[in-house]
């Protein structure tokens, strides 16, 4: 058999793994579920033991799906969410309630460091120009001030301070590279001039990072699929089933190797600068090339090198998306019969509203219709881009006394334009300042019915496509684990002949377009005005 890759995604719920050969097909996945521990106070926490545990049992079950001999794997690549580990010398150290050592992971979507990232966007820091000229609460260096202020014993105890997907190569090579990827994206370090910024960590109470050489944090930094030590180690290659020494790559943040699986794809516009990679999945990121820095207000970035080496990157979305169309079903009365028909079905319960909505109408464009006067700016979890305003909240307006499963399809019908719409906002606020696209590829399980894609692309006016593979996530770090073993001379390479276009969804036109306009204006005139009474309220009392 040819060379075989592996492909590592750790996302929020769940540690996948899948097998791939040279021309990107799927051979075989493995998944297991991930825990995670949540309050009302914003801290969302995981055990990077546990998500270790979970990764070497899903590449074990990847293995056994595929039939395929271990010796013929010739690389890996992970990717995973931008959550915090922290690591003392005897592992992990806890992130929050003592009495949980395990919760050692400050995940991603936690806000825990809201008032440290206002304090530092009040500064004058040159590294914010790199951010969209806000930093956000989940960022790394705010969650770091974080820790020095709130629990200094655990700060103080720490080793190393690792982005997850550096973890996860940290673990499988002994190697303490971190990806220009996760460091450039989340932590602030300046990929174009290949440094940290000293200044910036003294200013914001961080300075011995500097001092001790960035050497918790990272002190040699290389281009996502640079091959890391000797490879696998032997304790690793024996939890996961596969070869020591096996080639193990720098790794991704999840929704950039969901960029790197399909911008780029045969059949599609040819040119990774032309295509927005939109991962909608319990978030939403939208990942937008360019070959000259873009800088646009709200959208982080530009990072260089972050995604596709070389090449700049913009990098948007929203902190809930397939989280907030779920929290938005959940408030209707409706809901329990959706879930339990939904289950009868063997269906999610979005992908049952999705279905009921297609069976009320003739095509998937005409699903907006259903929508009617209910409008829904869905940003329960803020704004990520183009406003970086994590204090904004949804808004729901239209709802009446309706509580049958036909009021609930049409809520979670403007839910979805709502989605549509603030990727809208955020490719016309993008092309004003020099990162027009004109395709979207979209991946991400909360994308992935034909109803989504079809009002994503009448409501964006741009063609949606789709890749051939199912997994283009894990299809990306498969990438990444093919070019450390040299199976293609360099990432783009492997870009290109790993990825295809299967299906391409156009926009309707017409009457949907104008339908589509007038929805978008309505969004952007209650977004506005939520705003506008946040404000006003804020004044009111203090």
């Amino acid at each position: 058999m040819s060379k075989l890759f592996v492909g590592v995604d750790v996302g929020t719920g769940s540690a996948r793994a899948g097998i791939f050969d040279r021309e990107g097909t799927l051979l075989g996945v493995g998944k297991h579920p991930l825990e995670m521990w949540q309050d009302d106070h914003g801290h969302v926490e995981q055990s990077s033991a546990q998500i270790w545990q979970a990764v070497c049992d899903a590449v074990t079950g990847a293995l056994a799906a595929s039939g395929a001999d271990p010796r013929d794997v010739a690389g890996i690549g992970f990717d995973a969410t931008c959550s915090l580990a922290v690591i003392g010398p005897e592992g992990g150290l806890p992130v929050g309630d003592p009495d949980a050592p395990e919760r050692d992971v400050i995940v991603w979507m936690d806000h825990r460091a809201r008032d440290q990232a206002v304090r530092i966007n009040a500064g004058d820091h040159a590294v914010l120009r790199y951010v969209g000229g806000r930093i956000s609460p989940e960022m790394q260096t705010p969650k770091l001030m974080w820790l020095r202020e709130e629990r200094p014993e655990i700060y103080a105890q720490a080793l190393h301070f690792f982005d997850l997907a550096d973890f996860l190569t940290w673990k499988a090579s002994g190697a303490l590279e971190r990806s220009a990827c996760t460091v450039t994206c989340k932590w602030t370090y300046l990929a174009h001039e290949n440094r940290w910024d000293p200044e910036y960590f003294h200013a914001i109470g961080l300075g011995d990072l500097a001092e001790g050489g960035f050497e918790r944090i990272g002190a040699r930094i290389v281009d996502p699929g640079t091959p890391l030590g000797a490879g696998l180690t032997e304790e690793a290659a024996a939890q996961m089933g596969l070869a020591p020494g096996t080639p193990v790559a720098a790794g991704l943040i999840d929704a950039h190797a969901g960029g790197i699986g399909t911008v780029a794809a045969q059949g599609g516009s040819g040119d990774p600068a032309q295509c927005l990679g939109y991962v909608f999945g319990t978030s939403s990121c939208t990942m937008t090339s360019t070959r000259e820095p873009a800088f646009v207000p709200g959208v982080w970035g530009p990072y260089f090198s972050a995604m596709i080496p070389g090449m700049w990157l913009n990098e948007g979305g929203q902190s809930g998306a397939g989280a907030a169309i779920a929290q938005l079903v959940q408030l209707h009365p409706a809901a329990q019969e959706a879930r339990d028909r939904a289950q009868a079905a063997g269906k999610s319960v979005p992908e049952f509203l999705a279905d009921l909505a297609l069976e009320k109408v003739g095509s998937p464009s005409e699903v907006a219709t259903l929508a009617e006067a209910l409008h829904v700016v869905p940003e329960f979890l803020g704004n990520r881009a183009p406003f970086a305003d994590p204090d904004a909240r949804a808004v729901i307006v239209g709802q009446g006394m309706e509580t049958g499963l036909d009021s609930l399809v049409a809520l979670y019908v403007a839910g979805v334009c709502g989605l549509a719409y603030g990727l809208r906002q955020i490719i016309e606020v993008q092309a004003e300042h020099g990162a027009p696209i004109s395709e979207i590829s979209i991946s991400g399980g909360a994308g992935a019915h034909p109803v989504t894609r079809q009002i994503i692309a009448d409501a964006t006016g741009r063609d949606v496509v789709v890749t051939r593979c199912e997994e283009p996530v894990l299809l990306g770090a498969a990438m990444l684990g093919a070019v450390a073993a040299n199976g293609f001379d360099d990432l783009q390479a492997a870009m290109g002949a790993m990825s295809q276009v299967a299906t391409r969804f156009a926009p309707a036109g017409g009457v949907i377009e104008r339908l589509h306009a007038a929805r978008f204006d309505a969004f952007l005139t209650l977004q506005s005005t939520a705003r506008s009474v946040r404000e006003s309220m804020a004044n009111a009392v203090g």
